[in-house]
């Protein structure tokens, strides 16, 4: 178990964007409690628990992400912490040419972190601060039907590995890799008829909310951080064993299609029947 060291919390200016999610709204709560002084930055301006205060940007606007980030740092007098934890979901089957549905999640999860750390960079230099980017086992756990999550999480560890790589010497780059957590992000999944159930384990907040603390408390920025147990073993297949990966997860697919749970999604009409036609089994 990763240990947080909540007493070096303390005093320091936080920076969480999606504030006034389900991860968000946890996550500025537990730093609030452990002394630290937070802003949030949503779509949905306000105030968070504990006084946050939350103020509005649309990280598909570059034009409201700068000022965003530039009235927190001020009026935090700098900062030392930046948690990318926005980020949006929905159904995007790969088979099928991109939509706003797409659009809006590579904007969203990729475009808008990457916005607000680049205008957060100078004030974390400075303090030689740390950033976590909240990516998602499906960045290395692919998983059919959610092209545009996986596809967009995916990009966003090779962008803090790139990051990593120039601004590392100054500034902490971690990235954690939650599995699915019940939270509103699911719903237009599920309302599609592409519930992950019996496919990804549910896992609770405050196991994520424990691994993103303890990318920013420990001794050295760690690279990768799992949220559970199971989490770890699911990495290191996906990182080493990328075939055995791919077989479980076809293997898992396989009988959610034979259980016939995806008969009622338009959207997984190509995979019923191509799973029906014998003609077509690799």
């Amino acid at each position: 178990m990763n240990r947080v060291r909540v007493d070096r919390l303390a005093g320091r200016r936080v920076l969480v964007t999606g504030a006034a999610g389900t991860f968000g709204r946890q996550l500025c709560a537990d730093l609030v409690a452990a002394g630290a002084r937070v802003v949030g930055v949503d779509r949905q301006p306000g105030t968070g628990p504990d006084g946050v205060p939350v103020l509005g940007a649309d990280l598909t606007d570059p034009d409201t992400v700068g000022p965003a980030v530039t009235a927190a740092v001020d009026r935090l007098g700098g900062l030392d912490l930046l948690v990318n934890n926005a980020g949006v979901g929905g159904p995007a089957p790969a088979e099928l040419p991109p939509d706003e549905t797409v659009r809006q999640q590579l904007e969203v999860n990729l475009l808008g972190a990457w916005r607000v750390t680049a205008a957060a960079l100078p004030a974390l230099e400075a303090a030689r601060g740390r950033v976590v980017f909240v990516a998602s086992r499906m960045a290395l756990l692919p998983l059919p039907l959610a092209a545009a999550y996986g596809v967009s999480k995916r990009a966003l560890v090779a962008y803090a590995d790139a990051l990593r790589h120039e601004v590392g010497s100054h500034v902490g780059v971690s990235v954690v890799y939650p599995s699915m957590v019940a939270s509103p992000i699911h719903d237009s999944t599920a309302e599609a008829g592409l519930s992950l159930s019996g496919v990804s384990r549910l896992e609770p907040v405050t196991g994520v909310i424990r691994a993103i603390l303890y990318a920013a408390t420990a001794p050295r920025a760690p690279r990768d951080v799992a949220t559970t147990g199971r989490g770890r073993v699911e990495l290191a297949l996906a990182r080493h064993a990328p075939a055995l990966a791919d077989r479980i997860v076809r293997r898992t697919v396989r009988a959610r299609l034979a259980a016939g749970d995806l008969d009622g999604a338009p959207l997984a009409a190509g995979m019923v029947r191509r799973h029906r036609d014998p003609s077509t089994r690799p």
